[in-house]
């Protein structure tokens, strides 16, 4: 029985060891699995930390990128506004300047048409006053010209009372009548021929001739001694017959001098003899009677009105 029992107990001792090396046995498995479980769960957190720590290092390099794109995109967007904006501020400033240079284009065309109009304005006063100045002036020459004829006048009516009393005195003399011996008769031809010829006619009437070869000649001779009666030829170097008749018609003192003209065209020169103040104009061949009578009347202006009234 104790025998049994301590074998029993034995058995039960060996049992209980047995159990309890099994349970610790069982414990440390369960703790290895406990552990390897922990680890294994640590090591998928690890994994999952690592996959998530990836992918979020992939996500942050994916967001870098992206705000690296998009903040280059920004910067072009930005470049490419503030070009734009330079652009407009460039085109802004060139119209601003196209407008000035436009209003001062306008400003100085304006400027200078109301330069020009003032220069008109100007000369156009300029003008008036030069032509007040001149009509002042013209007036003023006029009074004093008036005044000076006036004057003049008065000095020359002085002056030529005894030269219209000399005057009288030879139209008296030159209405009396003067026999051929009596008369001076001047011959002005350029024509030596001429010359002779009409002083052999005047000749064989008794009439006193003196000669002149041209009309200055003529006036310098009647300056000297006054003829009677002036017979002369239209052309004439240095003064032609018309311009010796006016000269003789134009002096008081020998106004009254019959001018006897002789031309080759007698009808074309009439005119201008009348306006020169020629007496008897004759044509070439001239009736050697007929030069005489009129001679003969201009001596006896009694005859000639008596033949006339008759």
């Amino acid at each position: 029985m104790d025998v049994y029992l301590q074998w029993l107990l034995a058995a039960s001792a060996v049992c209980l060891l047995a159990g309890w090396l099994g349970y610790r046995a069982f414990l440390r498995a369960a703790a290895r699995r406990v552990v390897e479980r922990a680890q294994s769960e640590a090591a998928a957190w690890a994994e999952a930390q690592r996959r998530a720590e990836e992918k979020a290092a992939r996500h942050k390099a994916r967001s870098q990128a992206a705000a690296q794109e998009a903040a280059r995109a920004a910067a072009a967007e930005a470049a490419r506004i503030e070009a734009a904006v330079v652009a407009a501020h460039t085109a802004a400033r060139d119209h601003s300047q196209q407008l000035a240079n436009e209003e001062a284009d306008r400003a100085r065309r304006q400027s200078e048409a109301a330069h020009r109009s003032a220069i008109l304005a100007t000369q156009q006063a300029v003008d008036e006053a030069r032509a007040r100045i001149a009509h002042a002036e013209a007036e003023l020459r006029a009074r004093r010209e008036a005044e000076q004829a006036a004057r003049l006048t008065a000095e020359a009516a002085l002056a030529r009372q005894p030269a219209l009393t000399a005057q009288a005195s030879l139209a008296e003399a030159a209405a009396a009548p003067k026999a051929p011996e009596q008369t001076v008769v001047m011959v002005a031809d350029d024509s030596k021929i001429v010359r002779v010829k009409t002083g052999r006619l005047l000749a064989q009437h008794r009439y006193q001739i003196v000669y002149a070869t041209d009309g200055l000649e003529a006036v310098q001779q009647i300056e000297a001694s006054m003829p009677d009666v002036v017979i002369t030829d239209v052309d004439m170097p240095g003064m032609d017959g018309f311009a010796l008749t006016r000269h003789v018609r134009q002096n008081p003192l020998t106004a009254h001098i019959p001018v006897i003209m002789i031309t080759a065209a007698d009808d074309k020169h009439r005119a201008d003899a009348d306006r020169a103040g020629v007496s008897v104009l004759l044509g070439k061949p001239y009736p050697e009677d007929e030069l005489i009578a009129h001679i003969r009347r201009a001596m006896n202006p009694a005859e000639a009105k008596a033949g006339a009234h008759a």
